[in-house]
């Protein structure tokens, strides 16, 4: 089990780290709203203790991109506050379980058990299609057995066109499912992450262009090409030159 600890007193982030080692519980810790964002957009959690008192974007917030990321990294909030009315609203920001400072470093580790078990419950399934084998609960892609390392952007987009089964899926969806409520309708990330992903995964390019429609995964049957990695679908607000 890894664990992201987002936690602004040094002392006790510390603290807790070093209880969840001693339990064989690997954790990270991030000091701030930015660290901790960065270090999701680079790692994967199993679970994430995030103290909703922070600074940089507040404990909330760090909360809601994790819920609108699809990623189902369950949340227990920290907090000093023990109003009912407190966890209400932690609750409805998406938080899975919540504990009231001071704690035991005993039954934190209960409690992350115990989401752990819920999360391994609700695995959702492993999905292979031509060659490709993406595992979203461990956030895995092979290749042909090769395992393939990607980024969070790129697993995302990937896991919408697998999930597809070789139907197209347009830029503008992969712009909805893939990025977050903020991304610019005019941008070219759909294009360029394509592009990345593609070499990632290696020859012969897997993800089928269908010109001025979308991508798909190339099982052989259907319209697209993929013998160009530069060349892709048009994205929202972009045309090819």
């Amino acid at each position: 089990m890894r664990v992201l600890i987002v936690e602004d007193e040094p002392y006790l982030a510390e603290a807790v780290r070093d209880g969840l080692r001693l339990e064989a519980i690997a954790a990270d810790i991030a000091g701030d709203g930015d660290s901790a964002l960065a270090l999701l957009g680079v790692n994967s959690y199993d679970l994430a203790v995030l103290d909703r008192d922070i600074p940089g974007p507040s404990g909330d917030e760090v909360a809601r991109r994790i819920v609108a990321s699809g990623s189902g990294i369950p949340i227990l909030m920290l907090t000093a506050a023990d109003r009912i009315d407190d966890k209400a609203s932690g609750f409805g920001l998406g938080a899975d379980d919540y504990l009231t400072k001071p704690f035991e470093l005993r039954e934190l580790v209960l409690r992350l058990r115990a989401l752990d078990r819920r999360r391994a419950y609700a695995r959702p399934p492993v999905r292979e299609i031509a060659g490709l084998r993406l595992d979203p609960f461990r956030r895995e892609v092979f290749r042909d057995g090769r395992y393939v390392a990607l980024t969070r952007k790129q697993f995302a987009v990937l896991e919408v066109l697998v999930a597809a089964e070789g139907g197209v899926v347009s830029a503008e969806e992969l712009l909805e499912r893939a990025w977050d409520e903020n991304a610019d309708p005019l941008t070219n990330a759909v294009r360029i992450t394509v592009s990345a992903l593609r070499k990632r995964l290696g020859e012969p390019w897997i993800i089928a262009t269908v010109p001025g429609v979308g991508y798909r995964i190339d099982t052989g049957t259907g319209p697209g090409t993929n013998t160009d990695p530069g060349r892709d679908a048009t994205t929202p607000g972009m045309t090819h030159g």
